[in-house]
């Protein structure tokens, strides 16, 4: 199913939700835009052909939501389009476009929604509802809309439970010739194939359970169905064969609060034909907070990472310490800053990062934002591909 005809058999049901509640004299409706422009530059010569160093875009995000009875019952949609100098970086989607109602201790969502599940700061391993754009950001953070029948079941005692229906899987896409952070051969969405015999129909299934206990947040989640992240399989030539598997993830996120201190663990277990692999992010974070009553907050983090699948792993992060620190100035601008860098014990290969964003005119957001590659080893199959694809970008966001 293409992206044309979600957004039709959305629209659809859009309109029969809007009938419905016709006779509401409650109903309240808003629009928020997002405008976005944004300048990338790679500071080293491409690696590959037909790579250049920099990349102007610009984006458009609008944002409609409309709720009636008493606020129980809703529809969000966002739709991101976005313009860039390598054609394939030139798209839109389905950020989000869904129908919710909530009743007593239940809620149900249908439609195209990003969830989020997740605790640590360097690698959101049991994150696994929704697809990553890859063409928006390299780091993974950025998602696609997944289609899916949601139900919430909220208890006081024994936590939030949701089961997830989703059917339907959504391709990840890379960058074209003219992209970094792209591959030696340019790989098109179209060119991945499934192990599954109903392809990208194939009926996936979720749960997830989430309770504090005191000074514990705990979620326990599982998953069955296409993997998010394509398999691939390199030859001594540079050829690359991908597909996505059918595979089971058991996951676990843990977050303890002990004052300023937060302690916390990702770590999950996926079985598939091609591997079965365990995989754990387990760090700190401790905030000195109001330093010299000015209201600073200055976060220090340190994380560990572990991934057992070597070289077949989409990331250089099976042995790896991150440490950051994380500043807020808590002023009425909103100015913050994340830096922090990945060491592998290894290869000592090293990923530095720096993100600072400051609001302007209460309706204008500069961000910064930089990656910066050092020493990667040959040994790193995976990395040496953006070896030379360190970068600096600036963004200026306005919002009506």
């Amino acid at each position: 199913m293409s992206q044309l005809n979600i957004l039709r058999c959305l629209v659809l049901f859009s309109l029969y939700c809007v009938h419905a509640q016709q006779n509401d004299n409650n109903v309240k409706t808003s629009w928020e835009w997002e405008l976005e422009g944004q300048y990338r530059y790679f500071y080293d010569s491409p690696q590959f052909e037909h790579q250049i160093n920099d990349y102007p875009s610009l984006s458009v995000e609008p944002t409609f939501r409309m709720s009636w009875n008493d606020g129980y019952e809703k529809i969000n949609a966002t739709v991101f389009l976005n313009w860039d100098k390598d054609p394939l970086r030139t798209y839109w989607d389905l950020r989000e476009v869904y129908y919710q109602k909530a009743k007593n201790n239940w809620e149900i969502n249908v439609g195209l929604k990003k969830i989020f599940w997740g605790v640590t700061e360097s690698a959101h391993l049991v994150d696994i509802i929704n697809q990553s754009d890859q063409l928006k950001s390299f780091d993974g953070e950025e998602k696609l809309g997944q289609p899916m029948v949601q139900f919430s079941w909220f208890t006081s005692n024994v936590g939030t439970f949701d089961f997830f229906y989703l059917p339907y899987h959504r391709k990840r896409a890379f960058p074209g010739s003219k992209g970094r952070f792209r591959f030696s051969t340019v790989i098109n969405a179209d060119d991945i194939h499934y192990k599954s015999s109903n392809q990208q129909w194939n009926p996936d299934f979720a749960l997830r359970w989430k309770h504090y206990i005191g000074a514990f947040d705990l979620g326990l989640s599982y998953f069955k169905g296409n993997g998010r992240e394509p398999y691939f399989e390199f030859d001594d030539n540079g050829n690359i064969m991908a597909y996505y598997p059918l595979i089971d993830q058991y996951g676990l996120d843990l977050q303890i609060t002990s004052g300023a201190l937060l302690w916390k663990l990702e770590t999950l277990y996926r079985t598939a034909q091609q591997q079965n692999f365990y995989a754990s992010v387990v760090g700190f974070e401790y905030t000195f907070s109001n330093i010299d009553k000015q209201g600073l907050d200055i976060g220090l983090i340190g994380e560990y990472l572990y991934d057992d699948r070597d070289e077949k792993a989409l990331n250089g992060m099976q042995n790896d310490i991150f440490y950051g620190m994380r500043i807020a100035f808590n002023d009425i601008s909103d100015t913050s800053f994340l830096a922090g860098a990945i060491y592998d014990m290894d290869t000592a290969t090293q990923l530095y990062s720096v993100e600072g964003s400051r609001r302007f005119a209460n309706s204008v957001v500069v961000t910064l934002e930089g990656r910066i590659f050092s020493g990667v080893s040959d040994k790193e199959r995976f990395l040496s591909y953006f070896k030379q694809d360190s970068f600096f970008s600036i963004s200026l966001s306005k919002y009506f």
